[in-house]
């Protein structure tokens, strides 16, 4: 049906899927309920190569491209969003800024250790007080020498408390807002680093975030990703990516909903019919279904955009930021209808409807919120700003 997904796409979906069921499946309800990060798994991915589909071979990455990531990352999160989402910032947020933004000797450094899963990345944009409006953020970068002392807090850092390595995004130049934004790669094992508050989440529980804090924390100069001042630039260049990947994170949690839902108004019976000859029924199978197809062609146009874009220089903000928008709202919605389809049990802990209902929520706010991906769609159509 899609000439555009080779033999090689479907045997690492295949793989994903096969891994994601086998081995994520089976351990997702303990790790939602205790909040524990799943490391042994997240390990595997990586000796897998899901933990760096996109980069080439060269940096111990699996060298497959943006649709591959697509089809690998929806099988895992249709098991766990929790896996999904270390998996998505590890490929999208992390290890794709490095690559097109990174030298040489930064990407021997902290990219190669990261995409073989043998060491963890994370990227920090988010403060207390900073949120999809970068230019307010108040963590300094103040250059001393062949060094930069770095103070200040940020928060909402997927993966911090296990990373081994953060993108960093702070203020060097804070009179110019925006444009005084730089990236820093940082060791988390360094004088000056630490955590903050883990944050108590209503999802993607397993998925470990929290505040990071740095105390006179000294990078070097070389250890800067780019340019003074190109920070801003790298964030939104790489969350360009990133919210391809959280829009097949919903896609993944969306099928599964629909799926259980599907499963279990062919085999629930009332009033002497099974709930599935019911039209009330009837019509939320067929919006779900309609709906998850409609956001898995956003996505796949997404990631054809992402591959043209590699080609010509250009962009692909527009369909990253429909896919991630429509298919957000799609598992918020689908996942919704799920629990209605199940009744009780869906509100039940029996069941992982709950788990989908409170992951698919994440996905309408982090990597840009559903309001901000409207004002952006709505930009790229006008040139208005």
């Amino acid at each position: 049906m899609f000439d555009f997904i080779t033999d090689e796409h479907k045997m690492i979906q295949e793989a994903a899927r096969d891994f994601a069921q086998n081995k994520i499946a089976p351990i997702a309800e303990h790790h939602d309920e205790t909040g524990d990060f799943p490391i042994d798994t997240v390990r595997q991915m990586g000796g897998l190569g899901f933990m760096g589909i996109e980069t080439p071979e060269e940096y111990g990455g699996a060298g497959m491209d943006t649709m591959a990531y697509v089809l690998a990352l929806t099988e895992v999160c249709k098991a766990d969003a929790s896996h999904g989402t270390i998996m998505s910032v590890n490929n999208s947020l992390y290890c794709n800024g490095i690559y097109n933004f990174g030298t040489e000797e930064q990407k021997q450094q902290f990219l190669v250790p990261v995409t073989s899963g043998k060491a963890i990345g994370a990227y920090s944009l988010t403060e207390p007080m900073s949120g999809s409006d970068a230019g307010t953020m108040v963590s300094r970068a103040v250059r001393k020498g062949d060094k930069y002392v770095i103070n200040g807090t940020k928060s909402w850092v997927t993966s911090a408390p296990f990373a081994d390595h953060i993108v960093l995004f702070t203020m060097t130049q804070p009179e110019k807002k925006h444009n005084g934004v730089t990236a820093f790669l940082i060791n988390t094992n360094e004088p000056g680093f630490k955590l903050g508050k883990t944050e108590p989440k209503l999802g993607i529980r397993a998925s470990a975030t929290s505040e990071i804090i740095f105390d006179n924390y000294e990078c070097s100069v070389d250890r800067r990703l780019g340019e003074e001042g190109e920070g801003f630039k790298i964030a939104m260049t790489v969350l360009d990516a990133g919210r391809i990947g959280i829009a097949s994170q919903a896609l993944g949690i969306a099928e599964a909903a629909f799926e259980a839902s599907v499963a279990y108004a062919q085999e629930r019976e009332a009033f002497g019919s099974k709930i599935g000859q019911f039209q009330m029924i009837q019509q939320k199978l067929a919006d779900m279904k309609c709906r998850v197809d409609a956001s898995r062609l956003l996505i796949y146009q997404a990631a054809l955009a992402k591959a043209e874009a590699k080609k010509n220089g250009g962009r692909y903000t527009l369909e990253s930021s429909m896919a991630k928008l429509y298919a957000s709202e799609t598992a918020m919605w689908v996942t919704t209808q799920a629990i209605q389809v199940h009744g009780g049990m869906g509100y039940s802990k029996e069941l992982p409807l709950e788990r989908y209902f409170r992951d698919a929520k994440i996905t309408e706010i982090y990597e840009g919120t559903s309001e901000v991906q409207r004002m952006v769609i709505s930009r790229q159509l006008t040139g208005l700003r």
